[in-house]
C-alpha cells in the first residue's frame, strides 16, 4: 500500500522579501542531501523521483513546493527514515550543521559541460540579473500591497471589542485543549500552506487537512483578529507539549493562516481569500470573527472606503504576481541553456546513489 503525500511550502515570495522556513522543517533529520547546481540541472525531478519511489514502498513523504513554480519542488522529506533532500541553491541556501555526519552536498554541476555554458556566459549573466530584478520588483510591489492591506485592517481594528476578543480566544483554548497535555516536547514546524506564485495564489489546504478529524473555518475581515487567535492557539499547543504545525501567511509571514494539532485531531485556519473554503463534512465548523467581535454595521458604514482600499490592494497584488510571472519566463530561458549542457545519464547515476544511501538507513 502506497504512503501519503503532504504538500506545503517552506519558502515564500512575500511582502518582506523571500522568507525561508526550511530550517524548521529539516529539524530532527539524521540524513540530509543538499543539492547544488544551476537551473535546469534536474534537482526537482531527482527529488520527485526518489519521493515517489519511497511513496510506492509505503512510506509517507513530504513535498516542499517551490513558490516560484509550484509544479516544482525544493525538497522532499521521508519522516519515518528521518531523511531528506533539499535544493540548497539561492534563495534558500542551506548551511550544514554537521557536515558529512548529517548533511552532504551533492553537486549536480558534475553533470554539465562547462564549455557549453561558457559559450553562453553573457546570456547567463544577463538573464540572472534580469531575474533578480523581477523578483525585487515583485517584493517591492508586495510591500506596497501590505501597506494598503494595513489601511484595510484599520476599519475593523477600530471597531473591534478587544476585551471580547480575548475572552473569545480563551473559550476556544478551553474547547480545543480542555485539560489535555501532550506527551512530547512540543515540536513546532513552521510552514506556508500557500504561496504567491507566477500563476497566482496556490494553496494546499485540502491536502493538509485531509486526514484531520475536525476542521474549523475562520471567517472574517482583514484586522478581525484571525491571526492573533491562531498565534495564541499555537503557543498553547506548544506549551502543553503537543507537536504543532504552524502555517504562516504567504503574503505576510508575520501573520498566521492555520494551526494543525494532529494528536488532537484538529485544524483551524483562516478560510478567507485567497484560500477561501467552505464546510464539506458534517464535522466541519465555521467561526465567524466578524459577527462575534466587530461592531455591527461596520461593513456598511465604511462601504465606499473599503471598496476603494480593496480595489487598490487587488491591483497591487496583480502587479506583483505579474512580476513573478516575468521572473518565471526568464528563469525558463535560463533553464534551456543549462538543459542543453547537461548529461542526464550522470544525474540518473547520482539519483541511484542517493536512493541507495537512503535505503541503507532502514538497516541502521
Amino acid at each position: 500500500m502506497a504512503g501519503r503525500i503532504l504538500n506545503y511550502f517552506a519558502g515564500g515570495n512575500t511582502a518582506r522579501g523571500f522568507h525561508s522556513l526550511y530550517d524548521s522543517n529539516l529539524q530532527g533529520l539524521n540524513r540530509l542531501f543538499i543539492l547544488k547546481g544551476g537551473p535546469g540541472t534536474g534537482k526537482s525531478s531527482l527529488m520527485k523521483k526518489i519521493g515517489h519511489d519511497w511513496l510506492e514502498k509505503g512510506f509517507d513523504i513530504e513535498f516542499l513546493h517551490c513558490s516560484s513554480d509550484s509544479q516544482s519542488i525544493d525538497g522532499v522529506i521521508i519522516p519515518k527514515l528521518k531523511a531528506g533532500i533539499v535544493d540548497g541553491t539561492a534563495p534558500h541556501v542551506i548551511e550544514p550543521k554537521a557536515p558529512g555526519a548529517v548533511e552532504e552536498y551533492v553537486n549536480l554541476g558534475d553533470a554539465w559541460d562547462s564549455g557549453k555554458l561558457q559559450a553562453h556566459k553573457k546570456e547567463i549573466v544577463q538573464l540572472t540579473g534580469q531575474i533578480s530584478g523581477a523578483f525585487n520588483m515583485a517584493y517591492s510591489l508586495f510591500a506596497e500591497a501590505l501597506r494598503i492591506h494595513d489601511e484595510w485592517e484599520e476599519f475593523y481594528i477600530e471597531n473591534m471589542d478587544f476585551q471580547k476578543a480575548n475572552q473569545f480566544t480563551r473559550e476556544w483554548i478551553e474547547k480545543l485543549f480542555g485539560e489535555r497535555q501532550g506527551t512530547g516536547k512540543g515540536r513546532v514546524h513552521d510552514r506556508f500552506l500557500g504561496a504567491a506564485t507566477p500563476i497566482g495564489a496556490v494553496d494546499y489546504v485540502p491536502n493538509l487537512t485531509e486526514t484531520v478529524e475536525k476542521r474549523y473555518f475562520i471567517k472574517g475581515r482583514p484586522g478581525s483578529g484571525k491571526s492573533t487567535m491562531l498565534k495564541k492557539l499555537a503557543a498553547e499547543a506548544h506549551s502543553r507539549g503537543f507537536d504543532v504545525e504552524v502555517y504562516h501567511c504567504g503574503f505576510d509571514p508575520h501573520s498566521l493562516d492555520m494551526v494543525i494539532v494532529r494528536e488532537l485531531g484538529f485544524a483551524i485556519f483562516d478560510s478567507t481569500a485567497p484560500h477561501e473554503y467552505f464546510p464539506e463534512r458534517e464535522t466541519d465548523e465555521i467561526i465567524d470573527m466578524y459577527s462575534e467581535l466587530i461592531a455591527p454595521g461596520t461593513d456598511e458604514k465604511y462601504a465606499g472606503e473599503i471598496a476603494d482600499v480593496s480595489a487598490r490592494y487587488k491591483a497591487k497584488m496583480g502587479e506583483a504576481m505579474a512580476s513573478l510571472a516575468v521572473a518565471k519566463e526568464l528563469h525558463d530561458e535560463l533553464e534551456k541553456i543549462y538543459i542543453q549542457a547537461m548529461d542526464f545519464t550522470k544525474i540518473e547515476e547520482i539519483t541511484k546513489k542517493i536512493h541507495e544511501e537512503i535505503k541503507s538507513l532502514i538497516v541502521h
